[in-house]
């Protein structure tokens, strides 16, 4: 990564549970360049609702560069760390934050969403076809759920939206016997022994 890279890229800054609004401020009275992207969620208590703002990606902020400067970053009060990848501080693409500076800037809902690649094993959560699960596949900002007849070697697709997904987990082949199934505390070979229920 270039000096430049450093100087120009965002990095992701991960912070201690609630300290994100608290970490921007004490980053930007050093002059650095902060982007702590915020949604409005209604929050309750016993005698009140209240719409606050809250961190979109809890525990993290965007630094642009100042890399150069990491010592001054890292000895924040309330920052934890900056994400790296193979010892070297993984920068974000510009895209990326761009994307999420114009959904949070825009008049449109924005919440937080468990993170789903393509491909992921997904099951629909709301609408006519709440329950079904199959693999998640995009096409042109496009969230498609596609469905297998496995014994067949068929598949069909159907638009869903990707708030009305959520991950499963993969089925284990070695435990799929379309039994209810338990797992046990011992472990047997460093595998947990089930037993059907």
């Amino acid at each position: 990564m270039t000096e430049q890279d450093l100087n120009h890229n965002w990095f992701a800054v991960c912070t201690r549970y609630q300290h994100e609004k608290m970490v921007v401020r004490n980053l930007e009275y050093k002059e650095f360049e902060v982007f702590l992207p915020l949604y409005k969620a209604r929050h309750g208590w016993k005698d009140r609702i209240k719409e606050v703002s809250v961190p979109l990606f809890p525990g993290y902020l965007f630094v642009r560069g100042g890399l150069q400067r990491w010592l001054a970053i890292l000895s924040t009060p309330g920052v934890s760390s900056i994400v790296s990848r193979g010892g070297q501080p993984a920068a974000i693409p510009f895209s990326e934050i761009e994307g999420v500076k114009r959904v949070v800037e825009s008049t449109l809902r924005v919440e937080p969403h468990p993170f789903l690649r393509s491909g992921d094993r997904v099951r629909v959560k709301h609408g006519p076809i709440a329950g079904l699960e199959g693999i998640l596949l995009r096409q042109k900002n496009v969230a498609r759920l596609v469905l297998s007849v496995e014994m067949l070697g068929q598949s069909a697709a159907v638009e869903v939206g990707a708030t009305d997904v959520e991950r499963i987990h993969a089925r284990d082949p070695r435990t799929d016997f379309n039994l209810p199934t338990s797992v046990s505390s011992e472990a047997t070979n460093g595998w947990p022994s089930l037993s059907t229920a």
